[in-house]
């Protein structure tokens, strides 16, 4: 393949560059702001936040590409005495251990539950529905979805699984996650990628070779003109605090009664506030008919119930709404194979967190750039043809398993 334009400068979008790159593929990568990164940017200034929590799952099929290219970077480790103060919220009061039954059901393995049952009503029948509840809330932590117990128990209990995995399979980049797109910005330069920021594509190029739609899915649509390219997704409420030092806040305060989350990411980075303050952010999951207000009171009661005196101690804050970006959830009777599929025909292929790939979370827009980039590479073989709408939906002809990949 000799051209190869991208558009979209996100984690999903450089990921493809630097695949198309080394298998010899002259990119162009498009970027509608002047920086890089999409949701994956990290904050300047003395605060560094993200878009949520951006863990890396070392169980992810991105773990050993970015490690192999040395773009993972130095860790965030958390040291020995914050993993004590982890707390949960269960019944009004903050609890030192989780229940028996939330333990139980995240050791089951997302093979066990059904595509076809809501999570709620399976786990319900096989632990109670007290502990249903409990482990649909605490799986929100990699849901960011209101209401994870009404989801296919499939889809909600592979997550689960892997929150709650021992020893943890999430890890935290040291800096943000903007660091790590600076790596990759740069991996891509070497290799010969092209990069214009501050350079929006309104319709899409003809005669230059394939392309690749890396943008939110809302903003694919438009520029392909098909409506029919939705997917659900969840609505977060985001409110970041720095806070004065205080010995003795706790490093996690996870509700089980709703699901919601309150961290302290300066626990394995204090790079990421100024000396003797500490950064919190806190995600709060709201449902369709619920505003940013709920989502704040909801962290309010966290942070009254975890950090004494907080609102004394706070000396910058931060509250936004986080909408439909926090990756495709699945309802009862879907999968991901269902959602928007990566080849769209025509030698247009879509990437992101919300198409026809496997994974959890940045998984699904790695294991979708680097499928985008194989379609692309086999369908410019002289003599081959390649059907519309294969790929991830419809399997692979050169024996990759997706689910492996």
């Amino acid at each position: 393949m000799r051209k190869l334009t991208i558009i979209g400068g996100g984690f999903a979008g450089l990921t493809a560059a630097i695949t198309a790159a080394e298998a010899g593929t002259k990119v162009t990568l498009h970027e509608s702001h002047r920086t890089l990164g999409g949701r994956a940017r990290t904050a300047d200034g003395p605060y560094r936040t993200n878009e949520g929590p951006h863990a890396l799952y070392a169980g992810g099929p991105h773990w050993t590409w970015l490690k192999q290219r040395g773009l993972l970077g130095p860790l965030a480790p958390l040291p020995a005495a914050e993993s004590l103060r982890f707390r949960f919220h269960r019944d009004g009061a903050l609890r030192r251990v989780p229940p028996l039954g939330l333990l139980r059901q995240a050791l089951r393995g997302a093979g066990q539950a059904p595509v076809d049952l809501d999570f709620r009503t399976w786990a319900g029948r096989l632990a109670g529905a007290r502990t249903a509840a409990t482990a649909a809330a605490y799986s929100g932590v990699a849901l960011f979805h209101h209401d994870p117990g009404a989801l296919s128990a499939r889809f909600v209990q592979e997550r689960l699984h892997r929150a709650a995995s021992l020893p943890p399979e999430a890890h935290y980049l040291r800096g943000g996650w903007g660091e790590l797109i600076d790596r990759m910005a740069a991996r891509a330069w070497e290799s010969g990628v092209r990069i214009e920021t501050s350079s929006r594509v309104d319709t899409l190029p003809t005669g230059e070779g394939p392309v690749i739609v890396a943008t939110a899915l809302p903003a694919a649509a438009r520029l392909l003109g098909d409506p029919s390219l939705t997917w659900e997704s969840g609505r977060t409420v985001l409110v970041d605090l720095a806070l004065r030092t205080r010995t003795g806040d706790p490093f996690v305060v996870s509700d089980l009664d709703a699901p919601g989350w309150v961290e302290r990411f300066t626990a394995q980075d204090p790079s990421l506030a100024p000396a003797g303050q500490q950064l919190l952010q806190a995600q709060l999951p709201i449902g369709p008919d619920e505003g940013k207000a709920d989502g704040v009171a909801h962290a309010e009661r966290l942070l009254d119930l975890g950090f004494p005196g907080w609102r004394e101690r706070t000396v910058w804050r931060r509250e936004s709404v986080s909408q439909g970006r926090t990756g495709a959830v699945d309802r009862p009777g879907t999968t991901w194979r269902d959602r928007p599929a990566v080849d769209r025909g025509d030698g247009v292929y879509l990437v992101g967190d919300q198409v026809a790939a496997p994974g959890v979370l940045s998984e699904v827009s790695f294991t979708s750039a680097v499928e985008a980039v194989s379609l692309a590479l086999r369908a410019d073989r002289p003599g081959r043809r390649v059907r519309p709408g294969t790929g991830a939906r419809a399997g692979r002809p050169d024996g990759l398993d997706l689910k492996r990949a």
